[in-house]
């Protein structure tokens, strides 16, 4: 099935859905660096279909192919927690250009990714908007309106027992990685739509893992400390309640979910960064300088990470180190954080040391991409389309 990626990035979204059969027929990304992280990978059979620009100047025109999927993830500084969080005020906010590529190319189906902190009180008129424009891409903006006028068109035409414009059928879900095999913490919002004219019978994929099941294996059956051979440790008087509180609640069966999956889990096979051995293994070059701070305590060896993020500049905080059992810290190397991110080991990211990071921290875990891209090219395949 052909599909644009927008936004791209260093191309999470774009890999899990290629591993799952959709072709890109244009990938769409402004940064210099990220572009030339996309042309590195041979995995990205689509480097020719690569346009290094702004989506405001692309044309989309100019893809010939019928595309089946719509894809990206909208720069999420406008409402990310940690930014200035100016929503429709940020020049950043390119939702209009999403919604754009939608209402020009119409394809079956659309897969939009973006923070938690979209979700917010402060966003709440602005969400619905984003939303109604989603299901009605022709329904588009006149020059001499503002978001709110516009809106209001939209709930006018919305709440009419006839349409007659090109809509699409909308579900959003706010998503925990860790809930899908992802070993790290990250909540996410999904915006999926079909259009009106497929009947795609569709539903957000289930979760696979959890943190009972993980609580389980390291404080009931103790099968996580020996799967990495590993003393169990004496729990503290915390632990110890919530350990006693899932025995109660699963009795004498385990949870039928997979555990979550650590950062343990995720890179007990990599060398430690400082030693010799550690110059074999692709981008795993240990970086000095963690420390922590109030509010930035680096992320549990034994839980899944916090959420890797870009950070101010490309620096990441200190949500992108691994804090160990003795309260010791150090930056994830490059290759852990893909790791984490569920990128290959064989994929290369270019760039400076922070504008790598940068990359990483705006990423969608590829994995998690794939499962939500496996279940739309699944309903799309056995609607005919």
């Amino acid at each position: 099935m052909n599909s644009i990626e927008l936004f791209a990035g260093g191309g999470g979204l774009a890999l899990g859905l290629s591993n799952c059969g959709f072709r890109h027929k244009a990938v769409i990304e402004l940064n210099k660096d990220a572009c030339k992280t996309i042309r590195a990978n041979s995995v990205f059979d689509f480097g020719k279909n690569l346009y290094e620009g702004s989506v405001v100047n692309f044309d989309y025109m100019s893809v010939s192919d019928e595309i089946d999927l719509i894809s990206g993830g909208p720069p999420c500084q406008p409402f990310s927690m940690g930014g200035k969080a100016k929503g429709n005020e940020d020049t950043r906010d390119m939702f209009p250009q999403a919604v754009r590529a939608i209402r020009e190319k119409r394809p079956k189906a659309f897969v939009f990714e973006n923070v938690k902190g979209l979700m917010r009180k402060s966003f709440v008129d602005y969400f619905e908007y984003i939303v109604l424009q989603l299901q009605y891409p022709s329904f588009d903006k006149e020059a001499d309106e503002s978001w709110e006028q516009h809106r209001a068109r939209l709930e006018r035409y919305h709440t009419q027992c006839e349409h007659t414009e090109l809509e699409y059928k909308v579900i959003y879900r706010l998503v925990n990685a860790a809930d899908y095999g992802v070993p790290q913490k990250r909540e996410r919002i999904f915006f999926i739509g079909y259009r009106s004219d497929i009947d795609a019978n569709w539903t957000f994929p289930e979760v696979t893992h959890s943190e009972d099941s993980l609580m389980w294996d390291k404080w009931v059956s103790g099968e996580y400390w020996n799967r990495h051979q590993l003393p169990m440790p004496v729990p503290d008087e915390k632990i110890a309640k919530k350990a006693e509180k899932i025995r109660k609640k699963y009795g004498l069966f385990k949870p039928e979910s997979l555990p979550w999956v650590t950062v343990r889990d995720a890179i007990s096979d990599l060398p430690d960064p400082m030693h010799a051995d550690a110059q074999h293994f692709n981008q795993h070059i240990f970086k000095d300088g963690a420390k922590m701070y109030p509010g930035h305590t680096g992320s549990y060896i034994d839980e899944p990470s916090k959420a890797i993020k870009a950070g101010a500049h490309g620096v990441p905080g200190g949500e992108n180190m691994i804090r160990y059992e003795d309260g010791s810290v150090r930056y994830f190397t490059v290759r852990e954080s893909a790791r984490i991110q569920t990128f290959p080991d064989h994929f290369n990211f270019q760039g400076s040391w922070g504008e790598v990071m940068r990359q990483l921290g705006n990423a969608v875990p590829a994995k998690l991409a794939e499962r939500v891209g496996q279940s739309v090219y699944r309903a799309l395949v056995e609607q005919g389309t």
